[in-house]
């Protein structure tokens, strides 16, 4: 179930959402430390995170799914956003290098669909940044939070997912520990609780952040056979009856034997 373009951008408005942003956008950072020169995607809700890679990519493009709905980003300058279908993605083949999927895998009822689209766009040797929400944290479980609409996935069914639609997983991390509350002291105490749950909390993190890589070929294993087993099978021949090798000599020109 996809979120509603106005709830997103009421939230991202807020001071959480605000925290929120610069959190995320913190943790991309680690993971993309730059993107020069190349063109970039955001599909799903990914403006709040772009706008730290807009002045580097050669190219920047929002492309927000019809059921969610679409507002202007930038506010100033020219508009980047596009209303699309997720499976049906209008940009060429291997035409962008970088994709940064928010509020999207968690949404679509169309998951496998959509990576696939995702696979044909990207460039060979592109880079895709997933963020979900995760099950055992908060932001999955409390209704003020955008992640909660959705499928929330464990880090391992997250990688799963992404082996099984021809990317590999790169690197893995989480994020979000605070609580998605409202109160002013939680909020200013944000970046701290940020680094002590990257120590200790682990998979109580609010959302996954997984890199993977396009993948163009699958191994196949090939099975050979034991040479020494092989050396001594003998060749098959084809059995025949008497009157079936008959008929042939008689076919081409010869007598039957009497």
């Amino acid at each position: 179930m996809w979120s509603d373009v106005l709830d997103l951008e009421e939230f991202y408005g807020s001071t959480l959402g605000q925290t929120t942003a610069r959190l995320l956008r913190a943790r991309l950072r680690e993971v993309w430390p730059s993107v020069r020169g190349e063109n970039l995607l955001g599909l799903g809700y990914a403006t709040p995170f772009l706008r730290p890679f807009v002045e580097e990519a050669q190219r920047t493009l929002a492309f927000m799914p019809a059921q969610q709905g679409v507002t202007r980003w930038p506010r100033e300058g020219r508009n980047l956003t596009t209303l699309v279908d997720e499976i049906d993605l209008p940009l060429p083949d291997r035409s962008v290098d970088r994709v940064l999927l928010v509020h999207a895998v968690e949404c679509t009822e169309q998951v496998r669909p959509m990576l696939r689209e995702i696979w044909r766009v990207m460039a060979d040797g592109g880079r895709l940044i997933v963020v979900a929400p995760t099950r055992a944290g908060f932001w999955s479980q409390v209704e003020r939070s955008p992640f909660y609409h959705g499928h929330p996935y464990s880090t391992g069914q997250l990688a799963a997912l992404m082996r099984a639609n021809m990317f590999a997983p790169l690197r893995q991390t989480r994020a979000l520990y605070m609580p998605p509350t409202r109160s002013r002291l939680a909020i200013r105490m944000a970046p701290a609780m940020e680094r002590f749950g990257q120590r200790w909390l682990g998979r109580f993190a609010g959302v996954s952040v997984i890199e993977s890589g396009k993948q163009l070929y699958a191994g196949v294993a090939e099975r050979t056979q034991n040479q020494a087993v092989a050396a001594v099978r003998p060749k098959l021949r084809i059995a025949s009856s008497r009157n079936a090798h008959a008929a042939r000599s008689t076919k081409d020109g010869e007598a039957p034997a009497s």
